[in-house]
């Protein structure tokens, strides 16, 4: 899906922008936390604080934010996770490594324009979150947009992509229609680094070496994977792949993997593959298994204490598009999807993580059911593939993206707000709302705040 769901401003023409499992209930009493400390009755709930999607009011205003984080903290949400890293690779707390630069503007939506909105304030705009967050008992994690480098829009380029000419090979290569072509030179949009690339692995750990520095509670890696089905075809990639097949020379390249042009559609209405594509699969995800040991590791090594997670899409069945196994090592994706290799489980990452989020991206008249595309489908089939791996995994619903065809009333909106909160909490260990912005454009702080009050009344 591509996020296609989570992002809040998108234009035809570019894009802006230690606990308990679900299957440990039987041991630990429900709405516990934290080892059975209660936490306000209630297990986690986390509201996202975008960066772009917030940069008008944030940017240069700490009452703004002192006012937003109180009226989160009143709704009964425990948890924000702030955006530190946005779409453009820059950053928005303080780096001492050589190339990244801190974010001077970000493009957002103002009365209908799409505007440049700059940060001229000096204060640590990170720092302000964490500040403000604790004081008012909220924990704070970071969200960091992982494996972006630049965005190019119709205000303009950012990001070390296009600032330094020498860091073009860091960026994604796409087996486009066309040929193999840099994201750089495809025109408007996010511009992604390539996963495999071993000096994008070590810049991005060293970022996050920094950010541990914070007295943060959590970190989550947003966008912690490859660009999409056609994403990575570059040389550097093509001969790692060749070198984990133990070898082998593919001849035909990238046909033998995939034809140049296929998109996800074509995919998923194959009947047979490609000779090298469930391998192919296979290694992507290793790549991000890989890569995610990594990045904890260089957490850890600054602060063992701040929780270690990652933001995914509830999506499994197609989430190979992006090179992701979000599941347990011991869920066996084979014997669910032909897609799937008898390996493609040793790469589920569930067990590195200390906290995960699901996005449970349905629309606001898909709240109850057991399948994907239902919230609560989504919530607990992540609960059934994680296997109690990860200590937390919280999920729920893009509340301004749900509606993309305008056909569900405002009423429906609100009340399904409500509802997500225990549709999703009762599945899993947590609930997980984005963003802040749209609660703050539409005025639904109230129904926020029903939805958790009631999820706690009938729990108690």
């Amino acid at each position: 899906m591509k996020d296609v769901l989570r992002a809040i401003f998108i234009v035809s023409v570019f894009v802006l922008f230690g606990g308990m499992s679900c299957r440990d209930r039987d041991k630990i009493p429900e709405w516990k936390w934290n080892n059975g400390t209660d936490t306000n009755g209630l297990k986690p709930s986390y509201l996202w604080v975008d960066a772009a999607g917030n940069f008008n009011d944030f940017a240069n205003n700490k009452e703004n934010i002192t006012r937003d984080l109180t009226l989160a903290k009143n709704a009964g949400f425990t948890d924000i996770v702030v955006d530190i890293r946005p779409t453009n690779g820059d950053i928005l707390y303080q780096s001492s490594r050589q190339g990244v630069q801190q974010v001077t503007w970000l493009g957002a939506w103002i009365n209908g324009i799409y505007s440049k909105v700059n940060r001229t304030a000096t204060w640590d705009y990170l720092q302000a979150f964490i500040d403000k967050g604790h004081e008012l008992g909220l924990k704070v994690h970071a969200g960091f947009n992982t494996m972006v480098g630049g965005d190019s829009s119709i205000l303009g380029n950012q990001g070390i992509l296009y600032r330094d000419n020498s860091k073009k090979s860091w960026a994604t290569y796409e087996n486009l229609s066309t040929g193999i072509t840099n994201t750089t030179d495809q025109g408007l949009g996010i511009k992604f680094f390539n996963p495999a690339n071993d000096e994008v692995q070590e810049y991005l750990c060293s970022l996050l070496k920094d950010l541990a520095k914070y007295d943060l509670d959590g970190i989550f890696l947003d966008r912690g994977r490859f660009d999409g089905i056609q994403s990575d075809f570059s040389d550097i990639t093509r001969q790692k792949f060749q070198a984990y097949l133990g070898g082998t020379i593919i001849s035909n390249y990238p046909g033998d993997i995939l034809p140049a042009g296929v998109t996800m559609n074509d995919v998923m209405s194959m009947s047979t593959y490609p000779i090298y594509f469930p391998k192919w699969l296979e290694f992507r995800a290793k790549v991000m298994y890989d890569f995610m040991s990594k990045a904890r590791d260089a957490v850890k090594s600054v602060n063992s204490k701040i929780k270690f997670g990652v933001y995914v899409g509830g999506w499994y069945s197609t989430y190979y598009e992006v090179g992701v196994n979000w599941a347990s090592p011991n869920y066996n994706t084979s014997l669910y999807y032909k897609w799937a290799t008898i390996n493609y489980k040793k790469y589920g990452f569930a067990a590195l993580m200390d906290q995960m989020l699901i996005g449970a991206y349905a629309s606001p008249l898909q709240v109850y059911g057991t399948t994907e595309w239902t919230m609560q489908g989504f919530c607990k089939l992540a609960a059934d593939k994680t296997k109690g791996n990860c200590p937390m995994v919280a999920g729920g619903p893009d509340v301004g993206n749900w509606d993309s065809s305008n056909s569900v009333s405002q009423e429906d909106e609100n009340q399904a707000i409500v509802n997500s909160v225990k549709a999703c909490i009762d599945v899993c260990d947590g609930y997980f709302l984005f963003d802040i912005v749209h609660l703050k454009m539409s005025n639904q702080w109230t129904y926020a705040k029903q939805g958790i009050d009631l999820a706690i009344k009938q729990n108690q």
